[in-house]
């Protein structure tokens, strides 16, 4: 019994989904908790206290609707399912964001939701408001631009546009890619947080911000209309237009709303006003709009009067820490800033220390190359040293050879010139033999005539007296000589000795010429070597002067080469 007893006392529970716009949680529920007590769980979960915002919804039929507080989970209508499903979202707008959403996590919701919102075109916005709200979302999400950071391409992966806009202009995603980073730069230095803001401070100024429609006819003859609900009021709309109304009640011009079954009635403030009524045929609809007229109607007065003592703590909670995290900022921001100039002093003192370190390298490479060109040098010189002596040497040895060539030239001068000596001597020599040889020849030709002439007179005396013997005288012996002769016979006598030394002097004539040929054969002989000889040590000479001259050049360009290096 006891067991069965503890069995009973043992609560039933079920099984909870709640879906945040940014995380998913589960919860094991009592049977018996009421809607307040699922709802509070969920604040207190994620932080929120300002939970007058929000609400829990869960999709009913084709509908939706809010979990009441003070009603039990498991009465209302909720879904069957295990686990249950509830979206946690704002259900009541502020009239301006700045002045009433206090916490981080309040604000954090609301533009989560109303980006949503905007990106699923449950809320109109133009493309130059879409790209600006863009940017600030992206400035919440990734922080200061930073270019060496955010790469072309880096929001490819980011829904940010509503496809609307998208469709709208003939742009690539690169180009609105490059509208949305150009006012994400301008951002800087601007936090999570803020953005958030600055976008909800954008977003609660479009027309559709914050408005749940409702299908609404106005009469009985179903004339189409949309009422929509916000925190200024009540608006009606044409079915086709959302943006403008057709006629609008103020929360603080509206005295009463009442609904009878489908029909609603609105009473001005102003009794002299018409009453305006229409009708919704679905039942829970018409539960939903009151809700939603009284919540918002609610919070209308109670923005209008003194904050609660819980809203004050709140705020001023929320200002110390606003305070708190200006001053954490500050300090990350300081702290940053000295990071950045430690890293870039830092990045300095490595820049300075990698060109210290080549700088080293450099010094020791041209060290290490000034010890080789030392080692080099003093070879080097060591060498030039040698071949200086060498070339002392050389020079010595030029300058005797210079002298001996000198010597030689003096002496080939001297020879020279003993030879041209004997050349003139030759040539005279030559040129008397020559005039004596002409002296001669006309000697020679006078005795040739000479000769010539006795022969002629000789052969004319012989004719003579061969004719007078032949006439006159017989021929006789002639006597021994003992008496003188007669001058016939002594002429005879004499004419056998003219002929006689004209032979002679032929023969000696003849053989003088011939000598004399000779003499002067080998004369034409002697002087032809006497030139060969001299032509000969003239070149000789040149040659040898050429062949000292070069040498000399020779050595004087290598002791220049030398006293270069």
């Amino acid at each position: 019994m006891s067991i069965l007893g503890l069995k009973k006392k043992q609560p039933k529970t079920f099984k909870v989904k709640v879906s945040t716009m940014d995380a998913e949680m589960e919860f094991s529920c009592e049977v018996k908790w009421k809607g307040k007590d699922l709802f509070d769980l969920v604040c207190r979960t994620i932080g929120l206290r300002e939970t007058w915002f929000f609400g829990l919804r869960y999709t009913v039929k084709d509908t939706y609707a809010w979990l009441k507080p003070d009603k039990q989970v498991l009465d209302q209508e909720v879904p069957k399912d295990s686990p249950i499903t509830f979206h946690f979202l704002a259900k009541f707008f502020p009239e301006k964001v700045e002045d009433e959403l206090v916490q981080e996590i309040t604000q954090h919701l609301f533009f989560l939701q109303v980006k949503k919102q905007i990106l699923d075109e449950e809320i109109f916005c133009s493309p130059e408001a879409s790209v600006l709200l863009a940017s600030y979302a992206v400035q919440a999400k990734y922080g200061d631009y930073d270019p060496n950071f955010h790469k072309p391409g880096f929001l490819a992966q980011d829904e940010l546009l509503p496809k609307r806009v998208l469709m709208q202009y003939q742009m690539t995603p690169d180009m609105w890619e490059e509208k949305i980073t150009a006012w994400y730069a301008e951002h800087r230095n601007i936090t999570r947080d803020e953005a958030e803001m600055e976008y909800l401070k954008i977003a609660q100024d479009l027309e559709m911000y914050g408005v749940s429609y409702f299908s609404i006819t106005q009469n009985k003859r179903d004339t189409e209309l949309l009422l929509g609900v916000d925190a200024q009021g009540l608006h009606i709309y044409s079915p086709n237009n959302k943006l403008s109304p057709n006629k609008s009640f103020p929360w603080s011009g509206i005295r009463n709303i009442s609904y009878s079954e489908k029909e609603f009635t609105i009473k001005p403030l102003d009794k002299k006003k018409e009453v305006f009524k229409f009708y919704s045929s679905q039942l829970r609809v018409n539960k939903l709009i009151l809700q939603l007229c009284i919540g918002n109607h609610d919070l209308f007065m109670r923005r209008r009067k003194v904050d609660s003592i819980e809203v004050q703590q709140m705020k001023a909670q929320a200002k110390e820490e606003k305070a708190r995290k200006k001053v954490e900022r500050q300090i990350l921001a300081r702290e940053k800033q000295m990071r950045e100039e430690a890293e870039r002093a830092k990045e300095d003192m490595e820049r300075r220390l990698f060109q210290l370190q080549d700088e080293a390298r450099m010094a020791n490479e041209a060290l290490l190359r000034s010890e080789e060109t030392a080692d080099l040098l003093a070879e080097k010189a060591q060498i030039a040293e040698e071949e200086a002596k060498l070339l002392a040497h050389k020079a010595a040895e030029a300058e005797q050879e210079r002298q001996r060539l000198e010597v030689t030239a003096l002496k080939t001068k001297e020879e020279k010139r003993l030879m041209e000596q004997k050349m003139r001597e030759a040539e005279q020599l030559a040129v008397k033999l020559v005039e004596q040889s002409e002296r001669r020849l006309k000697e020679a030709d006078h005795l040739k005539q000479d000769l010539n002439e006795a022969k002629d007179a000789e052969r004319r005396a012989k004719q003579k007296l061969l004719e007078i013997t032949k006439t006159t005288y017989p021929v006789m012996l002639p006597p021994p000589p003992t008496e003188p002769e007669s001058p016939e016979v002594s002429s005879s006598i004499r004419m056998d000795f003219k002929d006689s030394d004209m032979k002679r002097l032929s023969m000696e004539i003849e053989r003088e010429r011939l000598e004399y040929m000779e003499k002067s054969k080998h004369l034409q002989d002697q002087l032809k070597e006497l030139k060969s000889e001299i032509e000969s040590l003239k070149l000789e000479e040149q040659q040898q002067a050429g062949l000292y001259s070069l040498r000399i050049i020779s050595i004087h360009q290598t002791i220049m080469k030398k006293n270069c290096f």
